[in-house]
């Protein structure tokens, strides 16, 4: 297919918005994300949001791979929350689903505000060498 310029594909790369439809800052686009509801939009009325990121076209797609990773990790913590044998602390894919977070919460941090930089530094993970710790189990 061939665009003829007017037309871009949307951060889900599934659909075509008119380029006039996004905010382009320097080469880079406006997003809205949601880390509670792990969604990246491109218009700020789609969606609840927490941030608001200005992010090259190709770290968009980042966005979109961490939280898709997280839901298939997710739900594969409900299949092990079933066992009881397994304590969530010990549990390998409930510490990749963190380990996501934290990487999630970086990008925001590289591509945000002065206003969102300042709260997400304040986190409890985000302090130097806290995101490094593996806990009781292993990552």
């Amino acid at each position: 297919m061939q665009y003829d310029g007017e037309y871009i594909l949307s951060s889900n790369s599934s659909i075509l918005v008119k380029k006039d439809a996004i905010t382009v800052v320097e080469g880079t686009y406006t997003m809205y994300v949601s880390v509670a509801h792990q969604q990246i939009n491109i218009h700020k009325f789609d969606s609840p949001y927490e941030y608001v990121v200005n992010v090259p076209r190709e770290y968009i797609q980042v966005f979109h791979h961490l939280f898709d990773q997280t839901h298939e990790l997710e739900f594969f913590n409900f299949l092990r929350s079933h066992l009881p044998y397994v304590p969530y602390h010990y549990d390998r894919d409930n510490h990749r689903v963190d380990r996501r977070m934290y990487k999630v919460y970086a990008l925001i941090h590289e591509f945000t505000d002065d206003e969102s930089k300042k709260f997400i530094e304040q986190l409890p993970f985000f302090r130097p060498g806290v995101a490094a710790q593996t806990g009781s189990g292993t990552m």
